[in-house]
């Protein structure tokens, strides 16, 4: 079951979800409304190694925004650094970002209960498309978890991405043994 809009402000009163900053605008009926941070980075090899730490390179986007192109892959951060104690959070595109032909995830729109940070967006765009830091770039919808937790991310050992950053971070998929 997908939060309400009333549902939303219910849960974060109560503080099992934390949106910094919080605007009240940026509420929809069921979703809520996350913006593009000031950073954005890019991998410096252009063939990345699955086994391997592959670097990354931040950049801070100008004023007059910057020209996203076709076939690069770009790390995005969202503005908004948000908690989640007692619910599934899923980041999804805007509709008008889409329709600008901006895709913000390639596979990782799902989140963990306990997850508590900032969101990489896995940004590539279908033709050069300026954006800007603060433009609103996706949408958190919540679900309802079923059952108890035993292990939420924030506290498991072997969590990758638990580091707070303001920045987008690489891929991790190197820690894993395979």
């Amino acid at each position: 079951m997908i939060l309400s809009d009333q549902r939303i402000l219910e849960e974060i009163e109560k503080g099992t979800i934390i949106i910094e900053p919080f605007k009240k605008e940026c509420l929809g009926t069921n979703s809520y409304d996350v913006h593009l941070g000031k950073y954005l980075a890019c991998y410096t090899d252009r063939i990345l190694d699955a086994k391997k730490h592959n670097q990354i390179e931040h950049f801070e986007i100008p004023k007059e925004g910057y020209v996203l192109q076709p076939n690069t892959l770009y790390l995005g951060v969202t503005l908004e650094y948000t908690e989640t104690h007692q619910h599934v959070p899923f980041l999804e595109g805007k509709s008008s970002t889409g329709r600008l032909g901006i895709d913000i995830h390639a596979t990782a729109g799902k989140g963990d209960v306990g997850f508590c940070n900032t969101w990489t967006l896995e940004i590539s765009v279908a033709q050069p498309v300026r954006v800007y830091a603060g433009m609103p770039i996706g949408q958190l919808i919540y679900f309802a978890v079923e059952g108890d937790i035993q292990t939420m991310y924030n506290t498991k050992g072997n969590a990758k991405y638990n580091n707070k950053t303001t920045k987008p971070v690489e891929s991790m998929m190197w820690k894993n043994n395979f």
